[in-house]
């Protein structure tokens, strides 16, 4: 497994692709996403799991390679499929395992303290160092948002968690629209569950095919504050990397609100404006994170 793995901070587009036709898989190592899922679950037919379930090694080393995050999205584990689908992860030694590994359905943290001791077990037969492996929870219903808080703290191996759109669409009897107001609540709690945890949220799936609600989605994910986002086509991920990287523009506005600021404590002002706005505390704070995260893909890039 690389030492250089991409920060959880800095990963943008999260792409599920599944199913069990190897040379598809592969070439998405050619693609744009920052983390690549081999998802077993919903994208993969169980007739076709076996199969899938070979290909994990293969896959992991050769997305790895090309500087992907590798993850694989398994089965439950109270299913027949989840036990054989993480032993799977584990098959080959420490080279073919995944970086990380999502758990769908998640609704308890007891789920993620049983997977979370499972793959202690498996890390060390395979010869990996402990903790080595992240784990994503995937909050799909409802009882699971009510709980991200308490799932996203039940194992060290929690970096991120991620919210579905259409599970969670259907757990709730709501209505589906490209609005997606029926998820606007499920989005803002689960962001701030996950951020009173001190992980990664990851905005849930765009399911549709056009790039304008894509756009439109995100930048609405990113005002609330995330940093990630889901998607299930491959040329979406680009565009979601765009948006959630900094923008120049607001990079260099982000600068001037510091240096403002920095002047006017220096000349020994309490208040200072810029732009029609008084430049509080929490506003250059704001300031100094979008610029911190610039550099941080400036130095990754």
């Amino acid at each position: 497994m690389t030492a250089t793995r991409r920060p959880p901070a800095l990963r943008r587009s999260w792409l599920f692709a599944g199913g069990a036709e190897e040379r598809g898989l592969a070439a998405l190592s050619d693609g744009p996403a920052d983390v690549l899922i081999h998802e077993l679950e919903d994208f993969t037919a169980p007739a076709q799991r076996p199969a899938a379930r070979a290909l994990i090694p293969g896959l992991m080393r050769a997305w790895r390679a090309a500087g992907k995050v590798a993850a694989v999205r398994i089965n439950p584990l109270e299913t027949a499929d989840g036990p054989l689908d993480l032993a799977a992860c584990f098959a080959q030694g420490a080279d073919g395992a995944p970086d990380a590994v999502l758990l769908p359905k998640v609704a308890e943290p007891a789920q993620i303290a049983a997977l979370s001791d499972g793959i202690d077990r498996l890390e060390a037969e395979a010869g990996l160092p402990a903790g080595a492996v992240e784990l994503v929870p995937n909050i799909e219903l409802a009882r699971g948002l009510m709980q991200t808080y308490a799932v996203a703290t039940a194992s060290p191996r929690v970096t991120a968690c991620l919210v579905a759109s259409e599970d969670m669409v259907a757990d709730l009897g709501a209505e589906r629209g490209r609005d997606g107001r029926e998820l606007a609540y499920v989005r803002e709690r689960f962001h701030l569950e996950c951020r009173a945890a001190g992980v990664v949220s990851i905005d849930c799936p765009y399911t549709f095919t056009d790039d304008a609600g894509l756009t439109a989605e995100t930048r609405d994910a990113r005002r609330l504050g995330m940093t990630a986002k889901s998607c299930v086509a491959p040329g979406h991920a680009g565009l979601i990397n765009a948006l959630l990287t900094p923008e120049p523009t607001a990079v260099a506005h982000a600068r001037r609100v510091v240096e403002t600021f920095e002047e006017a404590q220096a000349r020994g002002l309490g208040v200072v404006e810029l732009d029609g706005v008084n430049l509080e505390l929490p506003i250059v704070q704001n300031a100094r994170r979008l610029i911190a995260r610039a550099e941080a893909f400036a130095a990754l890039d």
